[in-house]
């Protein structure tokens, strides 16, 4: 199907979005394609945006269900719309916002994925268990246990731990200034154990100034080559499951709780800026209680 043509509207919706908002690229790609997947389907028999009203976009949305779409990308989606014509009422005086009377399927969650004590201990030892690669320098696996342990120490995002600066790091409060989503900016406590690794890594790379964690060549290392790291270590443990970035910051957030933290600070130290979001992760622990239960008390089954 050819791609509709462009108006004005969302793209003032993107300069928005991009320059007062600040939203990652990220998020603002993936705004883009909802409007243009809604665009993309009403083809001929769209107008203008002004004209479409609550009906038309209850029919888009029995589409996306007639197609089988993910709950969570049908949320994305409308989502998108909802922020779309927020904007349509604040900036050019739509009377009101037609997709705030459409009502979504509540999405499925699925609990965490938390890798155990153990998976996390064997998977921080690999870098300095595997032999260097040819021509790599002497510092890559001191870099890459760096890297292990910041995430499990401080839960970072993937694209928050890629942007740190060596300015970010205060090695005498042993914290770190974070911009989290939305340019929001946090500190964050690192343990002796990530700061060690931390500080045995600059000193071999000789790093002192500049991005945080750097390539082979001296750049900043990237969201992909970080991804790609942890997938080489992955094939040589025996972790049964893919670990990502994201699945290190569940476990660092469920052994938190776990070993008596608040969901108050654990809340902060994630960066969430509802408190809903993190208690995604009590849930977790309750089920690692409930299993813990029935697997040592005489009369649990």
């Amino acid at each position: 199907m050819p791609s509709p043509p462009a108006d004005s509207l969302p793209e003032q919706f993107y300069e928005f979005l991009s320059v007062e908002k600040n939203v990652s690229p990220r998020t603002l790609a993936n705004y883009e394609r909802a409007l243009l997947a809604f665009r993309t389907w009403r083809a001929d028999d769209f107008t203008q945006w002004r004209d479409l009203t609550a009906d038309h976009f209850r029919a888009y949305l029995f589409e996306c269900m007639k197609r089988e779409l993910a709950r969570s990308t049908i949320r994305l989606h409308f989502s998108a719309l909802r922020a779309f014509y927020k904007f349509l009422v604040f900036r050019h005086g739509l009377a009101r916002n037609p997709v705030m009377e459409v009502q979504l399927p509540k999405l499925e969650r699925q609990l965490p994925v938390v890798l155990t004590l153990r998976q996390i201990e064997q998977l921080l030892e690999l870098p300095h268990q595997l032999p260097l690669e040819k021509q790599a320098p002497d510092w890559l696996p001191l870099r890459d246990s760096a890297i292990l342990e910041l995430f499990y120490s401080t839960g970072l995002r993937l694209a928050e731990l890629a942007a740190l600066d060596v300015a970010d790091l205060d090695n005498l409060a042993d914290t770190l200034r974070v911009l989290g989503k939305g340019s929001k900016e946090r500190l964050v406590p690192i343990g002796s154990h990530a700061m060690k690794a931390i500080g045995a890594y600059r000193q071999a790379a000789k790093v002192t100034e500049g991005p945080l964690f750097v390539s082979k060549l001296r750049k900043r290392l990237s969201t992909r080559s970080i991804n790609s790291l942890l997938k080489k270590y992955l094939t040589h443990s025996d972790i049964p499951f893919n670990v990502t970035p994201h699945k290190l910051r569940h476990s660092f957030a469920t052994h938190l709780l776990d070993a008596g933290a608040d969901l108050r600070s654990v809340q902060a130290l994630l960066g969430h800026s509802s408190l809903s979001t993190t208690q995604i992760y009590t849930h977790v622990t309750k089920e690692r209680l409930r299993e813990a239960y029935d697997q040592a008390h005489p009369r649990a089954t």
